[in-house]
C-alpha cells in the first residue's frame, strides 16, 4: 500500500492523479464536465455529472497503471470550495443544481444583511465578508426553491455539502456525512476561532443545523469507499479546500510563507500562524489547515482575472492562438510604450472587491499592436500580485511577510511573466519542480495520514524549487510603473454605478 489517489475536483474539470510512495505522479486522468448558465450571474453544475466524472477519472488511472485498491493506501480529496449541492438524505438525489461559487444571484440577501449592519459580524466571527462567492446565501436560497424545503430541513432529510462533503457522501454510499476544517470555513457558518459550526451564523441565515456535515481535520479518517466502486474498500483521509491544498502543496508552513496559484483568477495565501489576523484591507481571514486539531491561520486576496487576460487575447481579440505564445510578444513588445490594461472583465478582487467596474486600457498609441497588448495583459497579473501581497503586508504589520513567493498553477509556465512578477514585487518568484501543487498537498494528508508518506517537517524539506526568479528591475522604474497602474485602476473604479456583492 504505497500509493496515493488523489482526486482534484475543479470548477471545470475533474481530475485524478495517482502519486507513488515518493509523491510523484504517476498517472492522471482528467475530464471536463457542463457549465450551466440559467441566466446572467448565474452559474451551475450538475451534482451528479461530477460525481461520475470523478468515479471515472479514478477507475482510470487505475487501468493506466495496473494498481489495483489494495495497493492504494488512502485518497485525497481537493475541491472547488464555496459550490453548494443539497441532497435528499434517504435516496441520495440531488435537491437542485450546484450552484457555483462564482454565482452572484444571491447579491440581494447580502445588501439587506449588509443595510442590517451585520457585516462586522459575520467578518469577526466567519474571517468573510457579505458576498454571494460563500455557502450560506447559496444554500438559503435552495432552500427557498424546495417545496416545504426548511420544514425538511429542520427534520434533518436534507444534507448540506461543498462539493468535497458531495464527493465523500457518494464514495463511501452514503455512510458519512463529513467535510473539513478549510471547506467549513468557507461557508460563512463556521467560528474560524471556536472550530465549530455557529449558531449564531446558522439563526442569521435561517439554516438549521441539522443541515451540516461533521468537521474533521485535513488529515483525518473520513470513511471508506464502498467496495464495489474500486473492487475493494479505499481509506479516504485527506481533504482540502483547492487554495488551502495548494498552500499546503507548496509547503507554507511557517508565518510569513506565501503561495500564489495561477489559474482561471490568481488566488494568493499568506501563513499567519496560530494568530487569525483581521484584514483592514479587505481581505478574507481563514483556515489554512487544520492538523492534530490544531488550526493554521491565513490572509487570502482572490484576483478574479489572470489566465482569463491570455484567454481574452485569443478568443477575444483573436491575436493570438495558442497561450505559449504570449511569452514571445511580450518580450519583442516596444518598451517605450507604457500600455496598463486593467482586467476588470467582471470587476475588481481583492482589495478592491468592486464588481460592477470594467475594464480599460490606457496608454494607446498609433504604434500599440498585438506585442504591447501581450505584454499588458501579462504584466496586469504581476501588479494585481502586488495590490494582495501589499494589502497583507498592511495587515501583519511587517514588511517580509511573503519575502519569497512560491507560484504554481498554468501561468507559471511562462518564465517571462514569472520575471516580470519579481520585479514588480521586488521579491523572489518561486516555482517548484512539482506543478501540481494543489494534487500534492491533498495527496500529503492522506498519505501522511496514512503512515506512507513523511511528516509536516520531512515534507517541507523534500520540496523541491525549480526555478527562482530574482528581481531584476531598477528600483525606480519599479515604483514608477506600479504607480501607473494605481492611477489606471482609480480611474477604471470612477466608472463604476451600481452596487454588487463587496461594493461600496
Amino acid at each position: 500500500m504505497t500509493h496515493i489517489l488523489a482526486i482534484d475536483q475543479g470548477t471545470t474539470s475533474s481530475r485524478a492523479i495517482l502519486f507513488d510512495g515518493d509523491m510523484r505522479p504517476v498517472a492522471s486522468a482528467q475530464r471536463e464536465f457542463t457549465q450551466h448558465f440559467p441566466r446572467t450571474g448565474w452559474i451551475e453544475h450538475d451534482p451528479e455529472e461530477i460525481w461520475q466524472g470523478v468515479l471515472a477519472t479514478c477507475r482510470e488511472v487505475m487501468d493506466k497503471t495496473g494498481v489495483n485498491a489494495a495497493q492504494i493506501a488512502g485518497i485525497g480529496i481537493t475541491n472547488q470550495r464555496e459550490t453548494t449541492v443539497l441532497w435528499d438524505r434517504e435516496t441520495g438525489r440531488p435537491l437542485h443544481s450546484a450552484i457555483v461559487w462564482q454565482d452572484r444571484r444571491t447579491a440581494g440577501i447580502c445588501h439587506a444583511l449588509h443595510a442590517g449592519g451585520h457585516e462586522s459580524r459575520v467578518n469577526e466571527v466567519t474571517g468573510l465578508l457579505l458576498d454571494p462567492y460563500f455557502s450560506a446565501t447559496k444554500i438559503r436560497w435552495i432552500l427557498d426553491q424546495i417545496d416545504g424545503g426548511m420544514a425538511l430541513a429542520r427534520q434533518g432529510k436534507i444534507a448540506f455539502g461543498t462539493i468535497d462533503s458531495w464527493l465523500i457522501w457518494k464514495l463511501t454510499g452514503g455512510a458519512v456525512h463529513a467535510t473539513d476544517a478549510t471547506n467549513a470555513a468557507r461557508t460563512m457558518l463556521f467560528d474560524i476561532h471556536k472550530g465549530k459550526w455557529s449558531e449564531e451564523m446558522c439563526a442569521l441565515f435561517g439554516i438549521p443545523d441539522k443541515m451540516l456535515a461533521d468537521v474533521c481535520d485535513c488529515a483525518g479518517d473520513f470513511g471508506t469507499t464502498e467496495a464495489a466502486l474500486f473492487g475493494a474498500p479505499i481509506p479516504i483521509r485527506g481533504v482540502a479546500g483547492d487554495q488551502q491544498a495548494a498552500t499546503i502543496g507548496q509547503a507554507c508552513f511557517a508565518p510569513g510563507m506565501m503561495k500564489a496559484t495561477y489559474g482561471t483568477g490568481c488566488f494568493a495565501l499568506l501563513n499567519t500562524g496560530e494568530r487569525a489576523v483581521r484584514s483592514q484591507n479587505r481581505l478574507l481571514t481563514t483556515i489554512a489547515y487544520q492538523i492534530d486539531g490544531k488550526r493554521i491561520f491565513a490572509l487570502e486576496g482572490a484576483i478574479f482575472n489572470a489566465g482569463t487576460v491570455v484567454q481574452w487575447l485569443r478568443d477575444g481579440l483573436g491575436l493570438i492562438t495558442t497561450a505559449a505564445q504570449t511569452q514571445a510578444l511580450a518580450e519583442a513588445a516596444d518598451r517605450t510604450q507604457d500600455l496598463i490594461l486593467v482586467p476588470a472583465f467582471t470587476g475588481l478582487g481583492a482589495p478592491y472587491w468592486a464588481p460592477e467596474c470594467r475594464g480599460a486600457i490606457f496608454g494607446l498609441t498609433r504604434n500599440s499592436g498585438p506585442a504591447e497588448f501581450a505584454r499588458a495583459a501579462l504584466e496586469s497579473v504581476g501588479f494585481q500580485t502586488r495590490d494582495l501581497l501589499e494589502a497583507m503586508q498592511a495587515d501583519m504589520g511587517v514588511a517580509t511577510a511573503g519575502e519569497v513567493l512560491r507560484v504554481d498553477g498554468g501561468m507559471t509556465v511562462s518564465d517571462w511573466t514569472m520575471q516580470f512578477l519579481a520585479d514588480v514585487i521586488g521579491a523572489p518568484v518561486d516555482r517548484p519542480e512539482v506543478a501540481e501543487s494543489t494534487a500534492l498537498g491533498a495527496a500529503w494528508l492522506a498519505g501522511m495520514r496514512a503512515g506512507v508518506y513523511p511528516d509536516m517537517d520531512g515534507f517541507a524539506r523534500g520540496w523541491r524549487l525549480d526555478r527562482r526568479f530574482e528581481p531584476e528591475m531598477q528600483t525606480a522604474h519599479r515604483e514608477e510603473r506600479y504607480a501607473a497602474w494605481k492611477t489606471a485602476v482609480a480611474a477604471v473604479l470612477s466608472t463604476q454605478t451600481g452596487e454588487s456583492g463587496l461594493t461600496r
